[in-house]
């Protein structure tokens, strides 16, 4: 299997923990959303497969000017010839003109558009006769078209025959379903970007209908781009066997000291199936320090962890996938015991501890005091987080009791405590804190 491999910092991967807050909206493991070839169509009055006929260039002498013009636009690929404020701040015959005709009409009526139709636009951009493109257009006094999109007749069917935008999410999943990793680039781009645009439950009616077996085969491809990896790693995990999760966990014990992107997938969908004993190698061979010993040459001995930061970080990533999303294939009891292990990483502390407060695991208060502070967590950041974990338990009483649970009142005097000590962290950490 083929991973993007990186030299990468735990700096740099915890600045990554702010996109975390946004993964339970949208599919686990894809890119941030983004709009797809079929939300712009359903935003266009017009939709036209065209092919390239001619092309005029600018007079060179206005070559400086358009130029220029671009470059303080800020948009170097426009077919707009005005500034913000609409004035016209290139003429026409500066940015020259291309040509194309009218192939084949998906939206739009004969009285907006029409098969043989000529449509000139602002710009010159090179080609040949027959090259075609993708043209949407929006209805006012005239129809005003958009940059051409480079397109094959394929990829214009797979537009023209998509589930409207309205349809059930799941049902038009159905068809984008059959296009991954098609061998269209923009066809299989869009259809994974719809997936990556859906949620987790609207995967979980397509289970019976994923090719397993192809999905496999893109796990381990040098060929699949690794920002899909994770993704279907997961999908794997959801309509996989046995030998599915053999092939998941040789590339999970794939060793290397380089970052993987795409690998905290693959250990979500090896959990996925194989549960509890899949946690537990992951426990063994990602969360637990494999230290090697060598003697420096003064003699002192140095101690290295074997396990870099990077892979204790995705299956750190892959336990809270299924907390979130697991269904209890894992007990809430033992996600809480694998991710209390991580309190060893000074590096990741502040993470686990925000995650045992969202988790309502009370029973490392003793260790939180006894981290507080203390050589390697001397740092704001876990102070903080020990702070905001110890008010989200004293707040966690039920309403109706009649007494405060145990758990709350330890909690409460350990802030006492805090506050004694160290006022200054209490109160930076209660400014901005809420509990809903």
């Amino acid at each position: 299997m083929r991973f993007i491999r990186l030299a990468i910092s735990p700096l740099f991967l915890l600045s990554l923990v702010a996109l975390a807050a946004g993964e339970a909206a949208a599919c686990p493991w894809c890119p941030e959303p983004s709009i797809t070839l079929s939300e712009q169509l359903a935003g266009s009055d017009a939709a036209v497969l065209v092919q390239w006929v001619s092309a005029q260039k600018p007079a060179e002498e206005s070559l400086s000017t358009l130029e220029a013009f671009d470059e303080a636009a800020g948009r170097a690929d426009s077919d707009d010839p005005r500034d913000d404020s609409g004035a016209t701040a290139a003429p026409r015959d500066a940015a020259g003109s291309t040509t194309y005709e009218v192939v084949r009409v998906a939206r739009g009526g004969p009285d907006t558009v029409k098969k043989g139709d000529r449509i000139t636009l602002v710009r010159y951009r090179p080609g040949k006769p027959g090259d075609l493109s993708l043209l949407l257009g929006t209805k006012g006094t005239i129809v005003e078209w958009s940059t051409p999109v480079e397109i094959t007749e394929t990829g214009f069917n797979y537009l023209a025959q998509a589930p409207p935008t309205e349809t059930p999410t799941t049902k038009r999943l159905e068809y984008f379903l059959k296009f991954l990793e098609f061998p269209d680039p923009l066809v299989a781009n869009d259809a994974f970007q719809e997936f990556a645009n859906a949620s987790y439950k609207d995967l979980m009616p397509l289970i019976d209908q994923m090719p397993a077996e192809k999905i496999a085969k893109w796990v381990t491809s040098e060929d699949t781009s690794p920002t899909r990896l994770g993704f279907y790693g997961m999908l794997l995990g959801l309509c996989g066997d046995e030998d599915d999760a053999a092939l998941l966990k040789a590339e999970i014990l794939d060793e290397t000291g380089e970052y993987r992107l795409g690998i905290d997938g693959v250990m979500s969908g090896y959990l996925l199936l194989t549960g509890e004993k899949g946690l537990a190698l992951l426990e063994e061979e990602k969360l637990k320090p494999h230290y090697v010993e060598t003697v420096r040459p003064d003699g002192s001995i140095h101690r290295e962890n074997k396990v870099p930061f990077s892979e204790t970080y995705s299956a750190m990533r892959a336990i809270r996938f299924m907390w979130d999303y697991g269904d209890g294939r894992i007990s809430a009891d033992r996600l809480r015991q694998s991710m209390r292990l991580l309190l060893d990483r000074p590096d990741l502390a502040d993470l686990v501890i925000a995650d045992l407060a969202r988790w309502k695991d009370w029973s490392v208060q003793d260790r939180m005091m006894e981290l507080y502070g203390s050589k390697e967590y001397d740092v704001p950041s876990v102070k903080r987080a020990i702070v905001r974990y110890l008010l989200v338990c004293a707040a966690s009483a039920p309403k109706d009791a009649p007494a405060p649970p145990p758990h709350v009142v330890e909690a409460k005097k350990h802030l006492a405590d805090l506050r004694a000590r160290d006022p200054k962290t209490v109160q930076e950490a209660e400014r901005f804190f809420f509990i809903e």
